[in-house]
């Protein structure tokens, strides 16, 4: 892979300081690297493999220059104004906020799923919901193999996915985040409320799981819950299969999927825990079972962290694809 220039918009955020990290653990090939972020947070210093970068306000004209990559993670309203000015460019956006998801010409990317996806754009690719990236992985040789009919979501998500704030709120029991204290409660509340009933964090991941597996009569429903846990999402998934299966088979199937990690031994209490996998890349997936009141019914328990697989890490295993690309 030869270096590219990468920029990192948002740069001083939960999710843009953890791209950084992502990017220096895997030693992502930079030539370049600019830092940008809002006016507040400009000409603070971060430091990248032993440099110290000056973090530089997000304006208009900061792309006027030699930009191969750009990843995104200042939020919907930013990256609407900004990614399509770079876009125009000539880079190739990578974009964590909702924004661009479901639109159609835009591609929404989980690599080991739909890696190939990220190669058909027009500048922007979009980066899923945290909770809907940990779930496509496990559904994904589910899909192929035996076919979906339908799949229910309920989540158990860390209130580190609504930033800095509620992480205090949690560790100090305050209520400045959401609408009740989250210290010692569970919310099942995530962003608004649509006329529907569901609320937006919900419809993300019945649109989204619909769109990245490519079939847009998958019957999804979904339930959201913000927990007081710190940091990486729980989700339990039932799927109602199109096939009879095996399953030992089904383990086997999920053991040989790229980037799903199996904890599943009852008899030991091993099961995926949110501690275990914060600050790692993969999906822990445990408590696999059939489902005996439908035809076909499997349940399991998979757990991700959120700032890791379910945002910076996706992102720069996008960019991977883009640069190898570039060769």
């Amino acid at each position: 892979m030869k270096k590219v220039n990468l920029a990192v918009v948002g740069a001083t955020g939960n999710v843009g300081r953890m791209i950084l990290k992502v990017l220096e653990e895997k030693d992502f090939p930079i030539e370049n690297l600019y830092l940008f972020s809002s006016k507040k947070s400009a000409g603070s210093e971060i430091e990248f493999k032993g440099k110290k970068y000056v973090v530089e306000e997000l304006t208009e004209d900061v792309f006027d220059r030699d930009i191969d990559i750009a990843t995104f993670s200042a939020g919907g309203t930013i990256s609407e104004k900004f990614a399509p000015i770079a876009a125009s460019k000539g880079i190739t956006v990578v974009d964590n906020s909702s924004r661009f998801r479901m639109e159609k010409d835009i591609p929404l990317v989980v690599p080991e799923v739909n890696g190939k996806e990220a190669l058909n754009n027009s500048g922007i690719i979009a980066n899923p919901n945290c909770s809907t990236i940990q779930s496509v992985l496990p559904l994904k040789p589910l899909y192929d193999k035996y076919g979906i009919k339908r799949v229910i979501y309920n989540t158990y998500q860390a209130v580190s996915g609504s930033g800095m704030k509620a992480i205090e709120d949690l560790a100090n029991k305050t209520c400045e985040v959401y609408p009740y204290p989250i210290a010692y409660n569970c919310l099942p509340h995530i962003d608004v409320f649509l006329e529907n009933g569901y609320t937006k964090e919900e419809m993300k991941m019945i649109e989204e799981t619909r769109k990245i597996l490519d079939d847009d009569s998958l019957k999804v429903t979904a339930t959201t819950v913000r927990v007081p846990i710190k940091n990486s999402h729980a989700v339990s998934i039932n799927v109602e299969l199109e096939k009879d299966f095996d399953i030992e088979e089904i383990t086997k199937d999920f053991e040989s999927f790229p980037g799903i990690i199996i904890r599943d031994d009852i008899e030991n209490n091993i099961y995926p825990l949110e501690q275990e996998s914060d600050g790692k890349d993969e999906v822990f997936v445990g408590r696999i079972r059939r489902d005996f009141s439908v035809d076909n019914g499997i349940n399991f328990w998979c757990v991700a962290d959120n700032l890791r697989k379910g945002a910076a890490s996706n992102t720069v295993q996008i960019a991977e694809i883009v640069a190898n690309e570039m060769q």
